[in-house]
């Protein structure tokens, strides 16, 4: 949380408490704008990054304004007007910018039919809105498009008008057309990779070889002589180009590389026994729940097992890309950043600006559900881009950038002990996590946490990563606190307090660990009492709804009729994602020959509230796609100076020929609050693939990714 958005917190904390992401963003003209044209703006400080908020927001705003949707046009995230929403994170755009939203077009459109009812001379209760007309009961007419006025909404909501009940709702809960799709589809520029600005230069960094590389000495003579080449700039160990054309850029990106001296150091682990390194080291330690005695001393038994999951990279599809131009001492930002104001904050600190020098403007790029590079590109165009005598400059990183200094989901090691009674059944449980904090976002440290920052002649300490406090879901813990009715249970997080590789933020966090040690740890106990899996489940789990995914999800995958054939087997996992958000329940079907193959994922979740059910849709299984491909190939690599899997070649992720067959139910919940969808099929399909390995196997894998070489150290 960046320090606007304390200072609001601060202020707001002393008036009632309103809805969302309201409560810090009270005026209504911070969230939208009628026009004469009948055009109604939004605003909102989320931003779209694939997962169709864009659309999911605009159906909000639409149904509670009775316009077509047609009519609303969203606008970009911009920190020159947006509301300051934080992060773009944690499946909550829904439920922190959706409810703002429906509260603040509530209030407007009750505004709106006060003004009509005052123009028209009736009383307001007479008036009513179709598609954008006010309509008297006697015929009389208006529009919001005569009414537009800017005054009208220059005040603070007071959420006193209680926005649509479920029954009344035409446009929220159908499934729409995402908007965001069609230029897509049809290759329509709109991402940020995409602009070309006036008198626009283009650039590249000279990145170190490895994290602890130091620049000697740069001869920089022969690039700066190349044709198109603007300028060459160095400051410490950071060095870029820059030129007219991208080509001039790169030209003169490998002339300068081949004129570098670095020195390197040896200051990573070793990769091969990365779970023992991580409880090697120094910790800070949290317990983050207990429920009665954590061990049962009349226990018959007590099992253990260990679970790691390995560095993961974003991986997204495009690079990070951003613009940056220089105007009279100010700064404008074009980014593909989750968190604008954050962003906006740490280039303050590192530029030494104030920040309302700088305007950071929001621009779709490659999605990537975490922190990814899109700060740090930000931060280099914007340091080569002093050099452009106030032109645009464009900045794109190389694939091995994107791969090799993105920021790192961190690799984690989870370890799990239950004791139990003669019978099997639990008594205790006790769940301890080894991992480095899961996020070091721009604008919530005293020191940048911008790469570049930390290349400079002037360097910025690196922030260490932390961990999101638990009433923001956690991060290593997310997820670890298992939802199910044991007796007593002991949650302890490990932060390790050395970093070799920079890690924050992917997607859903400790999670992907977190479900799949429980689940498949769940399924080691289920086995060894020879219960049915999704029976211990049910046995274990009282909540309803949890009951109710996961009977949902048996049911359609046909659970029950599996017929066991050489090779195959089937698995379940559950989840309640945060403990607050969706609940979740997938069953796997693979097929063991060379290599696991996951054929089916049969996937139950309830969200509440779906404002787009197609959306929802495309959430989960993008979700439950992004996790097999986790769980069966992706870890970073590296020797003990560099990161070595800097490539597609050497950081294979699932293709289009490997993706299984997806299917989802949402199960209905209109009268239910709206909750975040897009990471809740994460962890569940990570331990329903291994539970399904078990089965077709009988070998149980719990070091990811559960490749052909880990079955067969597993299986001797």
């Amino acid at each position: 949380m960046n320090l606007a958005y304390r200072l609001a917190a601060g202020e707001a904390g002393k008036l009632p408490r309103l809805p969302g992401s309201l409560h810090l963003n009270r005026r209504l003209s911070q969230w939208l704008r009628f026009l004469p044209d009948g055009t109604i703006e939004v605003r909102s400080g989320k931003v779209e990054i694939g997962q169709g908020i864009t659309t999911a927001l605009a159906q909000i705003a639409a149904e509670e304004l009775d316009v077509p949707i047609a009519r609303i046009r969203m606008l970009p995230a911009s920190t020159a007007a947006s509301p300051n929403e934080g992060v773009t994170s944690g499946s909550l755009s829904t439920q922190e910018s959706g409810s703002a939203l429906r509260h603040a077009c509530a209030e407007a459109r009750a505004l709106y039919l006060a003004a009509a009812a005052t123009r028209l001379g009736v009383p307001v209760a007479s008036l009513s809105v179709v598609a954008g007309d006010i309509v008297a009961a006697g015929g009389a007419r208006t529009s919001y498009a005569e009414l537009a006025d800017d005054v009208l909404l220059a005040r603070d909501a007071t959420a006193s008008v209680p926005p649509k009940q479920a029954a009344q709702h035409v446009l929220v809960g159908t499934p729409l057309p995402r908007l965001d799709l069609p230029h897509k589809v049809y290759g329509v520029p709109r991402f940020v990779h995409d602009l070309d600005l006036p008198g626009m230069l283009h650039a590249r960094v000279l990145r170190p070889p490895s994290p602890a590389a130091l620049l000697l000495s740069l001869d920089d003579t022969r690039a700066r002589a190349m044709p198109g080449v603007v300028a060459v700039l160095r400051d410490g160990s950071f060095a870029g180009v820059l030129a007219e054309s991208e080509e001039a850029a790169l030209n003169a990106l490998a002339a300068l590389r081949e004129g570098a001296s670095w020195r390197e150091s040896e200051t990573l682990p070793d990769v091969s026994t990365l779970g023992d390194w991580l409880k090697a080291q120094a910790v800070e330690s949290v317990v983050i729940a207990e429920r009665g005695e954590s061990g049962a001393a009349g226990a018959a038994h007590t099992q253990r097992a260990r679970y790691t999951r390995p560095y993961l990279a974003h991986a997204s599809i495009a690079p990070s890309c951003a613009v940056a131009q220089w105007t009279d001492g100010r700064l404008h930002v074009w980014s593909h950043s989750q968190g604008i104001y954050n962003l906006r904050t740490d280039l303050a600190l590192a530029l030494a600006l104030p920040p309302e020098h700088i305007v950071v403007e929001h621009v779709e790029g490659a999605g990537c559900y975490g922190h990814n590079g899109a700060d740090d590109v930000a931060f280099d165009a914007a340091l080569l881009a002093r050099a452009a005598a106030g032109r645009p400059v464009r900045l794109q990183w190389t694939r091995a950038d994107e791969l090799a200094w993105a920021p790192l989901g961190p690799a984690m090691t989870v370890e799990i002990e239950a004791d139990l009674d003669a019978a099997g059944n639990i008594l205790a449980w006790r769940h301890e996590i080894w991992s480095n904090g899961h996020s070091s976002r721009p604008g919530r440290a005293k020191t940048p946490a911008l790469l570049a920052a930390g290349h400079l002649e002037q360097a910025f300490e690196p922030p260490l990563a932390i961990n999101p406090p638990a009433a923001a879901g956690g991060g290593a813990d997310r997820n670890a606190i298992p939802g199910y009715d044991f007796p007593a249970w002991r949650i302890v997080s490990h932060r390790l307090l050395a970093m070799p590789l920079r890690t924050s933020a992917l997607r859903s966090l400790g999670a992907f660990a977190n479900v799949f040690a429980i689940e498949s740890f769940l399924d080691e106990l289920a086995a060894a009492r020879g219960e049915d899996p999704l029976a211990a489940r049910l046995r274990l789990a009282s909540e309803p709804r949890a009951r109710a995914v996961l009977a949902a999800a048996a049911a359609r995958a046909n659970w029950a009729g599996w017929r066991r054939r050489e090779g195959r087997g089937h698995g379940i996992g559950f989840a309640r994602y945060k403990g607050s958000g969706a609940w979740c329940a997938v069953v796997a079907e693979i097929e063991a020959g060379r290599e696991i193959r996951v054929e089916r994922l049969v996937i139950a979740v309830d969200v509440g509230l779906a404002i787009n059910p197609d959306g929802v849709a495309n959430q989960i299984e993008g979700g439950a796609i992004q996790a097999a491909s986790w769980t069966l190939k992706e870890q970073v690599r590296f020797d003990r100076t560099r990161i070595t899997s800097d490539s597609w070649e050497h950081y294979p992720i699932l293709r289009f020929s490997e993706v299984p067959a997806v299917e989802v139910e949402i199960l209905p919940r209109p009268q239910e609050t709206s909750v975040g969808a897009g990471e809740a099929a994460q962890g569940p399909t990570a331990a329903a693939i291994a539970n399904a390995v078990f089965d077709a196997l009988g070998v149980r894998v719990r070091d990811l990714p559960i490749t052909p070489e880990r079955i067969i150290a597993a299986a001797n």
